[in-house]
């Protein structure tokens, strides 16, 4: 897990132009200093017709009700690309000029359905993967979210991403997510959470 934030501009302090915007998706930027000489990619340099290095920031998180049980997350469910389903927490791509914050808040309201404010940030998730035509670097903002209303469901996702919805006990949740980063989140809510309980009260 990373605290670093991906710079406005290209490395080095070079500025970078936007691209065309993928559906839902955050700006991709490009170094045309780098497409000039000949070469893409990261500082170090990658030789021309290999994979362009891209920027992309999300954000999501742990949205969090009280119960008499101890408190629940509402997580989601949908398949990976060899079809299986796994649990994750709510996330997408900033739109326009929203920010981290807002952009959590929206998608986990449009993931899992239900309305959550900003109680705290958690962490950034800083990685890398590759596509047929890119190279991306993702960024990934998560904060802890109170419940405010709504109802569970999966069905307002405008992605079709999220096959279901459904809350999850808290203390349970660093066993049952899929990906190690995100546990590491749910382990670092839990212990926030026990630190200062008010935060969803």
């Amino acid at each position: 897990m990373s605290s670093a934030v991906p710079a406005p501009g290209g490395p080095e302090g070079r500025p970078s132009v936007p691209v065309p915007v993928p559906p839902g998706g955050h700006p991709l930027r490009v170094d045309p200093a780098r497409l000039a000489t000949g070469t893409v990619g990261p500082a170090t340099g990658t030789p021309a017709g290999q994979l362009p290095v891209v920027d992309e920031t999300s954000a999501g998180g742990l949205v969090v009700a009280r119960h008499a049980a101890g408190p629940r997350a509402a997580v989601i469910l949908r398949r990976n690309r060899a079809g299986r389903l796994e649990m994750c927490l709510p996330k997408g791509h900033l739109e326009g000029r929203e920010t981290p914050a807002e952009a959590a808040v929206r998608e986990i309201r449009e993931e899992t359905g239900i309305i959550g404010s900003v109680r705290s940030t958690l962490g950034v998730i800083d990685y890398w993967f590759s596509g047929d035509d890119r190279r991306v670097h993702k960024v990934v903002h998560h904060f802890l979210l109170r419940a405010e209303g709504g109802l569970i469901t999966a069905d307002g996702d405008p992605d079709g991403e999220a096959e279901d919805a459904r809350w999850v006990p808290l203390a349970d949740l660093p066993d049952l997510l899929a990906y190690p980063n995100e546990q590491r989140l749910a382990a670092t809510a839990l212990q926030v959470l026990d630190r200062a309980p008010e935060l969803v009260e």
